[in-house]
């Protein structure tokens, strides 16, 4: 065996200097402060983590751990739900502690040590929360929706209406212009109006041109509500499939008794 390989298999002997190995571990601490943004912290940084940057990120001496950690991931979650950066529907569960979070692609179960369990995109999401809840420095909102998922009837068909109905206005003026520049080539082809100087086939190109992209623009509305009524419909029978309406989750979902569902109500 070379002597590389030596090196390699041989264990590190033990440190001489603690202050050394402290100033070595505050300097990493202070690299993986300034490489991760711990305020939109997610599971792609999570995998990017390296074992030595996680102990030096989440030190276990200050994690925060029983009901209290639990509170703060059912805080978190809520308001990721409430501002549409995760879908699921959150359970806090008091018999035996722990949250619950579901959705109809998968589920995660938090428990107080900070263990997980689950599957699907929502443990993905969920790991990042638990991830942040247990350290101290982290700030979870106070104050967030108990129902932050709306009705499955109040999800209205679109918010951009606006900005449709500004296209819609653009639109009909550039209709308005290449129909009036076509108008204008036809009386002169007739010699109404004009004279030797007229450029009839600019008119009449530039007509076509206005007609075009009006008709674009129409397009563009069109296609844009049909989106939005399709994208409406898909976010409702989401809802429905976590039970929104009918109360019952998705048969993926391990069963959980006694219960508390997030409108604060006792169910089996």
């Amino acid at each position: 065996m070379s002597d590389s390989s030596d090196e390699r298999s041989r264990p590190a002997e033990p440190s001489d200097t603690p202050d050394a190995d402290s100033e070595d571990v505050e300097a990493l601490r202070r690299q993986v402060e300034e490489k991760y943004d711990f305020d939109n912290f997610g599971p792609a940084d999570m995998a990017d983590m390296t074992a030595e940057e996680w102990d030096v990120a989440f030190d276990p001496d200050t994690w925060i751990t029983g009901d209290e950690l639990l509170d703060r991931v059912d805080r978190d979650l809520r308001n990721r739900v409430a501002t549409r950066d995760v879908f699921a529907r959150i359970e806090r569960h008091t018999d035996p502690p722990r949250v619950l979070a579901y959705s109809d692609e998968g589920y995660a179960l938090v428990y107080p040590d900070g263990s997980i369990e689950g599957e699907g995109t929502v443990l993905r999401d969920v790991k990042p929360t638990v991830a942040l809840a247990s350290m101290d420095s982290y700030d979870v909102p106070e104050t967030v929706p108990d129902n932050p998922l709306p009705e499955p009837e109040a999800v209205p068909e679109g918010g951009g209406e606006l900005g449709n109905r500004m296209l819609q206005v653009i639109a009909g003026a550039q209709l308005l212009a290449g129909l009036g520049l076509i108008l204008g080539g036809v009386l002169s082809v007739a010699n109404v109006i004009g004279g030797p100087g007229v450029n009839v086939v600019f008119l009449f190109v530039g007509g076509l041109a206005f007609i075009a992209i009006a008709l674009v623009l129409f397009f563009t509305v069109a296609n844009a509500r049909l989106s939005d009524t399709f994208r409406a419909e898909e976010y409702r029978e989401r809802l429905r499939a976590i039970g929104l309406e009918d109360g019952e989750r998705p048969d993926f979902v391990p069963e959980l008794e006694p219960q508390r569902s997030g409108d604060g109500e006792e169910t089996e």
